[in-house]
């Protein structure tokens, strides 16, 4: 962002002169005014209420000396350029900014600086016995000065919050690659670029996978949690979240609406440095919700779905157990297949009582032991094998599509 230019004194008819001798007079005068000004500030304004020394003391006495001067000097030459002088006060905003203090602060600081000023030199402007008019006009000169002053700090302030908020976003951004990377990471490399990213280091954390969403309105929103890293580009979309068991961290409707309607994957909770972990699972869980294997919307947790993540973390030696230990059902017709899986399941899970499964499965009891009879001649004797049974429970909830219950069809018979 340029320096803005500053403007010089209007001039011309109707505008009263100010005599050039004043200046002289103020040049004179202007470290003892100087000291005052900067007490004042110092007094009036609370952030500026620091100790005075070193660098900083140099700055603000710089400010206020220069700020001076380019009043002094537009009195000896109203048509003459302060230039350099709004390039310091460029620098100051930028300072500010920098160290983190907030532009009303400066701009009081330039304000009660300014008026501290002009009654000081308006009193010598009296005690030379200048008119009125004259004295307007150094009234107007005074608070033009500081007008320019401010808006060359304000330039200055808002392009170092620009560039620091654009550096603090790189930084949390690569902050947020390492953690997710699958490499090892060393404790002091995480907190030496936490501390550049202004990011608490946090000793659990999980990991939401975000569905891409055609709207890109959005697209771009972030759940409403303090303190994410997040990667809304990245596919699919990620967000880090430190200290996840906190009060209403997914729990709140805030979260909630921060998701924008999408569904989302919550990844386990877990040690920092397992982040990539966390990330690996909630992106399973993702692709599972797409596939319809787990609640295709709302907000899924890898933590209510273990063993289904379990299951499918090899799903080749998935449908390899699925297709050796469900054999014998390929005997079955197709009609009646997907109800003796669902009724073996059923009854597997309710430890064989016949009446819980019927009630489950919302059928007569005499039906399930009709399935149960026609499974015991499939099955044989394995039914009753510990590691058998094992198996078909894990195969039968891996592959809900055998085991669903096929609304419309007779329910009576087998």
């Amino acid at each position: 962002m340029a320096v803005p230019t500053p403007r010089g004194t209007p001039g011309g008819p109707g505008t009263p002169a100010v005599p050039p001798e004043l200046a002289e007079l103020l040049y004179a005068q202007l470290e003892r005014v100087a000291d005052e000004v900067e007490e004042e500030v110092r007094r009036q304004v609370p952030e500026y209420a620091r100790p005075a020394d070193g660098a900083y003391r140099r700055n603000l006495r710089a400010g206020v000396v220069q700020a001076l001067t380019l009043f002094v000097d537009r009195i000896a030459d109203p048509c003459g350029q302060g230039a350099s002088i709004a390039a310091t006060y460029y620098g100051l905003g930028r300072g500010e900014a920098l160290e983190g203090r907030s532009l009303d602060a400066l701009q009081s600081a330039l304000r009660v600086g300014g008026l501290h000023a002009w009654r000081l030199m308006a009193r010598t402007a009296e005690e030379l016995g200048l008119d009125t008019a004259a004295v307007a006009a150094l009234g107007e000169l005074a608070f033009r000065t500081v007008h320019e002053v401010a808006e060359a700090a304000a330039a200055g302030y808002a392009q170092a919050q620009a560039r620091s908020a654009h550096e603090l976003d790189r930084r949390r951004r690569r902050l947020l690659d390492l953690l997710l990377d699958d490499g090892p990471v060393s404790p002091e490399t995480v907190r030496d670029l936490a501390h550049g990213a202004r990011w608490r280091v946090p000793a659990q954390v999980a990991v939401v996978a975000l569905a891409s969403c055609a709207d890109a309105r959005v697209e771009d929103r972030l759940p409403a949690v303090p303190g994410a890293l997040a990667d809304l580009e990245a596919r699919p979309p990620r967000v880090l979240v430190p200290d996840p068991e906190g009060t209403g961290r997914f729990g709140g409707r805030a979260f909630v609406l921060g998701l924008g309607g999408r569904p989302a994957a919550i990844g386990p909770t877990v040690p920092l440095a397992e982040a990539a972990r966390s990330l690996r699972w909630a992106t399973r869980a993702l692709a599972l919700m797409g596939r319809g294997v787990l609640p295709r919307q709302g907000v899924v947790r890898c933590a209510d779905h273990l063993s289904t993540l379990l299951l499918h973390g090899d799903e080749p030696l998935l449908a390899h157990l699925a297709a050796h230990v469900l054999a014998p059902l390929d005997a079955a017709s197709e009609g009646q297949r997907a109800r003796l899986a669902e009724t073996l399941l059923a009854w597997l899970l309710g430890g064989g009582n016949v009446p819980d499964v019927a009630a489950r499965l919302h059928v007569h009891p005499q039906t399930v032991r009709y399935r149960l009879r026609r499974l015991e001649k499939l099955f044989g004797d394995r039914l009753h094998d510990p590691g058998t049974r094992l198996d078909l429970i894990l195969a039968l909830r891996a592959a809900p599509a055998r085991a669903a219950r096929f609304d419309g069809e007779d329910r009576s018979g087998g």
